[in-house]
């Protein structure tokens, strides 16, 4: 146990938190080396268990593509922790390694971390783009828009949309394009171009060695599915009743990481498949802890593990809810942000 962890008010002193969670920093090469085998091999086996199951019934390859997506989830979270740096002692290493992965998620590595980075700098504040997350508005701001807007918004938060038909978006098309960042330089354009030649290159040979309809009906389900998982895990990291949302006077980077993420408490497999990033309170104090080492905190610190703690069936709880209600100072739904905007309107 970290020294310092006994005497730390985490509550009031998220700051001085931070400070005790920088001996958490350092990767161990061979913990990463390990956790990149057990997650590169099994979906290397179970897609081509996928792909030999094809003659023997698509249902049998469906039911087996579930896993080999929770393996792509797991890689895109290596990518992601690749991304902070925090994956391997290197640099280097971090980058070719997160560049790599890239193309297995569909995902242009630098021009990702560039994204994420912002996310991280800027979560939960009012007043700044809000970029690498889940779109989120105030009641007030959608009440202040024209009704095809609001139609337009509700459509996208829909959990079809939101789950199903925007990952694919995203994952598919989107991210063919430096879209959000076509005039900042040449960074944008050689991360997404790169990411894309090696997946045209990686496409065709897996295409030219077993075919163009067995290569779709493998590819697809285990793509589709591992966006959706992707999505919702990064919506409940942020979107669920009690995270924190300030305008730019009160915000605070510490407050904001501590308080406006959650802590995703999930069965253990699950926890394993998605490298620990329910405990995201933690990675957004401190992102450069690598996600095996973050059970250790709230080990040492166990005082974390109530703070925005989401169960399995609270987090489902949480699709429902659209708006930041800043009176309220939580999410709401559309239902009571209706509710209480009739209510304010008849006391006037």
């Amino acid at each position: 146990m970290d020294p310092q962890a006994a005497s730390i008010d985490i509550t009031s002193e998220p700051r001085a938190l931070k400070r005790a969670l920088g001996g958490y920093r350092t990767p161990r090469l061979a913990r990463s080396l390990v956790e990149i085998t057990v997650t590169v091999i099994p979906f290397v086996c179970l897609w081509l268990l996928v792909w030999g199951t094809l003659t023997a019934g698509y249902w049998l390859g469906l039911l087996l593509a579930v896993p080999a997506a929770g393996f792509l989830v797991r890689l895109f979270m290596i990518q992601h922790d690749c991304s902070h740096g925090s994956f391997f002692p290197s640099r280097g290493a971090n980058d070719w390694v997160g560049r790599a992965i890239g193309v297995l998620t569909l995902t242009p590595y630098d021009l990702w971390r560039h994204s994420h980075a912002l996310h991280h700098a800027s979560s939960g504040n009012l007043d700044r783009p809000r970029l690498g997350g889940i779109a989120m508005l105030t009641v007030r701001e959608f009440r202040d828009l024209p009704r095809r807007k609001q139609l337009q918004y509700r459509l996208y938060r829909h959990p079809l949309v939101l789950f199903g038909l925007g990952p694919t978006y995203l994952f598919l098309l989107e991210h063919r394009l430096p879209v959000g960042f076509m005039r900042a330089g040449w960074m944008p354009w050689l991360s997404t171009v790169g990411t894309n030649a090696a997946i045209v290159l990686l496409v065709v040979t897996m295409i030219w060695l077993v075919g163009v309809i067995p290569f779709l009906l493998v590819q697809l389900p285990i793509t589709l599915l591992a966006s959706s998982f992707g999505v919702w895990l990064f919506y409940v990291q942020h979107q669920f009743e009690d995270t924190l949302w300030e305008h730019d006077t009160d915000w605070t980077f510490h407050e904001a990481a501590l308080h406006g993420s959650s802590h995703y408490d999930l069965p253990a497999p699950l926890r394993w498949f998605t490298a620990n990033i329910g405990i995201h309170h933690v990675h957004h104090l401190c992102s450069r802890i690598p996600f095996y080492r973050l059970p250790e905190v709230l080990r040492d610190h166990p005082e974390l593990r109530n703070i925005g703690r989401l169960t399995l069936r609270q987090s489902l709880e949480s699709v429902r809810l659209g708006l930041w209600d800043e009176e309220q100072r939580r999410l709401v739904s559309f239902a009571e942000a209706h509710t209480e905007t009739a209510a304010n309107d008849r006391a006037r």
